[in-house]
């Protein structure tokens, strides 16, 4: 699949907004101002996206990474990933985090699968008293 991975813009807040309700509208302005979020498109359509974030703000952590229904399981979270890693190398940053439920076996397998290892757990994190897996991944 023909996929072209870039920085969100401005153009992106409205669709961005519709997708990931957990996030506010200033702190959208304020990741694409600091070029923390990538699109993916494919055939010039939004096809997934990723929210890049920063734990003590030195530590890249991957905050979503979402790929439309239709799309997925063709290389666009494989796409985003690599793009990411790319820019972070480039910065002349190491790792990368990121992290999933305990009760969602297929994201976690998702990044097994991308070269990520298991780091840790944070129990109770979530609603309802679910923990959180951490990964790292070398860069």
């Amino acid at each position: 699949m023909d996929v072209n991975i870039r920085f969100g813009t401005e153009a992106d807040k409205a669709w961005l907004q519709s997708i990931d309700r957990h996030i506010d509208p200033e702190y959208i302005d304020f990741k694409l101002n600091h070029r923390e979020i990538l699109i993916a498109e494919h055939n010039d359509q939004a096809a997934g996206y990723l929210r890049l974030e920063y734990l003590w703000t030195k530590v890249p952590y991957i905050g979503l990474i979402l790929v439309k229904e239709e799309y997925r399981g063709q290389g666009i979270g494989t796409a985003l990933i690599q793009y990411l890693q790319t820019h972070l190398k480039q910065r002349g940053l190491t790792k990368l985090y990121s992290s999933s439920q305990v009760n969602e076996e297929e994201p976690q397998r998702w990044h097994r699968t991308k070269g990520f290892k298991e780091t840790g757990i944070i129990n109770g994190i979530n609603e309802e008293g679910i923990g959180e897996v951490f990964f790292v991944k070398e860069l």
